[in-house]
Parts: structure tokens; sequence; C-alpha cells
């Protein structure tokens, strides 16, 4: 343990980052799920950054109900103020509470990383949004504030039209999707929004991140049982469909789609397939507008043949250099190690490390900072 952390002190030397904390995370038997999101959201540094903010402003943290984002933001704190730069935490409360508010992840067995993401953040949004419906009712009656603590903006006061709660996860993760479908017969096209916190694509072999996502916004041809009822035409007719990305979000993640049910087997496989996904990326193709440049922060790597057995690592980019974190064990690595989570081209291959979450930041937010 505390080699571990001496050893990674001796490796970035005087280019230890200045209050920057590199710590491992323990397991509780099955938790590498949970450790290796957890690393790529500690690292994510707008999203640290405003849930500590949001803890900072909680008056008095031993009047609040303890929750999920409450357990969240002291394990966040907790590691950031360590005296020490670099060692082991144990996340007891957070996974306790993780475990108690999901019955899906109460076992021992082998949990999906992204379901548990997914899972975090919905949790998350939901709590700021109850927190916010509470603040407003208790304040109904007295005189509107201009401004609403903890950066969340709600629907406008007395306004005809109230717009959906935006919290500070919804203004990192949060991009917007437009669904176009155009009837091949009268040619009206129905766009319909819908937004997403991550995008889940479809991988194929020996490919990229750059043609999965066209693959994601190809046109698609609704035609025999699937037609497409036409508003103008008032009827059943074929059309033509296609999902296009509208606002991206300052956090893009990808999500790669390596367990597909296989019908002959009648169970899942996991698809080792080679994704190559570049450090920095250029969103073209899904684009209304200009292009999005994007730079890789954070990967969670499923290791292992199958999706019922294995074990979660993450690869961060953490103050320009790469870090390797598993479990307790932190280790400082080059920048080329990425690419051996790109996946394999043979079907059985020896490495199992495969890249399956994907962490992006906008370049115009990074630079922001």
């Amino acid at each position: 343990m505390g080699a571990t952390g001496s050893k990674l002190e001796k490796a970035l030397g005087d280019q230890f980052p200045e209050g920057e904390r590199y710590f491992g995370l323990e397991n509780f038997g099955n938790t590498c799920y949970c450790n290796s999101v957890l690393q790529a959201l500690y690292f994510c540094v707008p999203f640290r950054e405003q849930l500590l903010e949001y803890y900072a402003n909680v008056k008095n943290p031993g009047d609040v109900e303890e929750n999920l984002l409450t357990c969240l933001a002291e394990l966040f704190m907790q590691i950031s103020t360590q005296k020490k730069k670099t060692g082991v935490i144990a996340p007891k409360r957070f996974v306790q509470k993780v475990k108690k508010e999901n019955e899906l992840f109460r076992g021992y067995m082998h949990q999906d990383a992204h379901e548990f993401l997914n899972f975090l953040l919905n949790e998350l949004v939901e709590i700021l949004e109850k927190e916010y419906n509470a603040t407003k009712a208790s304040k109904e009656h007295s005189p509107p504030l201009d401004k609403i603590a903890n950066g969340i903006h709600g629907p406008q006061a007395n306004g005809v039209r109230k717009e959906p709660l935006v919290t500070w996860v919804h203004k990192n993760f949060q991009g917007i999707l437009t669904n176009e479908t155009k009837c091949l017969r009268c040619e009206t096209v129905t766009a319909r929004d819908e937004t997403f916190l991550d995008l889940s694509l479809d991988i194929e072999q020996n490919s990229s991140i750059t043609s999965c996502l066209k693959n994601f916004s190809s046109t698609e041809t609704l035609n025999a049982e699937d037609k497409f009822f036409c508003d103008k035409c008032c009827s059943l007719q074929e059309a033509q469909k296609r999902m296009k990305i509208k606002k991206p979000p300052h956090i893009l993640v990808i999500h790669l789609k390596r367990f597909k049910y296989m019908e002959q087997l009648g169970r899942y496989k996991k698809l080792s397939y080679r994704v190559v996904f570049p450090l920095e990326l250029k969103l073209t193709n899904t684009m209304e507008d200009a292009d999005c440049e994007y730079s890789l922060f954070a990967v969670v790597v499923h290791v292992g043949s199958g999706p019922n057995h294995g074990h979660y690592v993450s690869l961060v980019k953490s103050h320009n250099h790469w870090l390797f974190f598993d479990d307790e064990n932190v280790e400082m690595i080059d920048e080329s190690a990425v690419q051996t989570a790109f996946g394999s081209a043979q079907e059985y291959a020896s490495n199992t490390d495969h890249g399956y979450i994907l962490f992006y930041e906008s370049i115009a937010t990074s630079n922001d900072k």
C-alpha cells in the first residue's frame, strides 16, 4: 500500500501536480465496477469541482438526510483533503448506500460498470430535483431570488412555459439528440428531440469510434411492417429515419456495446472487437453546426473474456499524465498504454483488456478551466 504510493510519488517527482491526490479504492468483494467509474468521475474535474462546491453550500451536513449525493460528495471531499498525496481509501459508506438504494448491486455477482454509471447519474439528478422542488415549495410565499443556490436553475417563476430543471449534473453530461423521420411520399420531416447522459454505440470488428458514430447517425429506411405513420398523409408510409446530435455535451460519455445477446447461444457474449478510440475526437458527421472537439481523459476497461465474470480498471489522464487505477493500486503509465485497451483483431487473443466506457471532455471546456 505504502510502497505503491511512494513508487508513484517517485515516478512523478517534481511533476506531482500541486494539490492533486491519487488514491486507490478498496474493493469490497466485487466492487471494481464501482471503483473504476468513481475514479473516472473524480478526474472529471468540472464534475468534481461542482460536487465539492455543492457540498460546501450544504449549511449543516449533519442535518441533511444521507443520500447517494452526500455520500459521493463526502468521498470526493475525503480524497481531496488527504494530507498524503497517495494512498488507499475505503469507500465503505458510499458502497453501502449504493447497495441499499439498488438491489441490483447487492449480491456478489459480477456487475456492469455502465449500468452503475447510468444509475448513479440518474440518481444524482433525481436528488437535486427533489431538493430544488422542496426549496421552491418552502419559498413559494417569499420574494423570488435572483440566484438559486448550488447553481441549479429551475423553471421561470410565473412563466407560461416551464423549462425542465437543468442541474449541474445535466450541465456536464447532458446532450440533445434529434430523431428525424422523413416521409418518402410527402417528404415532410418530423423531428423529435431527446436528451442523453451517455451514448451507447454498436461496435464492429476493426472499426473506430468515428465509424461507430457514423453508423449511429446513418439513415435507416422504414418499410414493410416498420412503416411510419405520417400525420400529413394520415396513413402508414415508407420513411427514412436518422439520429443526429443536436447539442453535444461538455462531457461526452461513450459506452461501447461489448456485451451482445446471442440468440443461438441463449446468453450474452463479450465482443472483444478492436475499436480504436482517439485521444482527440472530432464530432463532425453527427453535428448540425460546426465541428466539436473533445479530449479523452478516462477509460473504464473491462478485463476478461465473458460478461458474467472479469474485472474493471480505469485509465485516467490527470495534468497531462496517464495513470492506471486497479482498485487499491495506482500506477503511472505511458500514453501509448491506452492503445492496449482498443481490443483484439482476432477473436481469441491473450489480451482481454477492452475499452468499455470512454470519457471525453470538450476542448473548449477544458481550455476555460
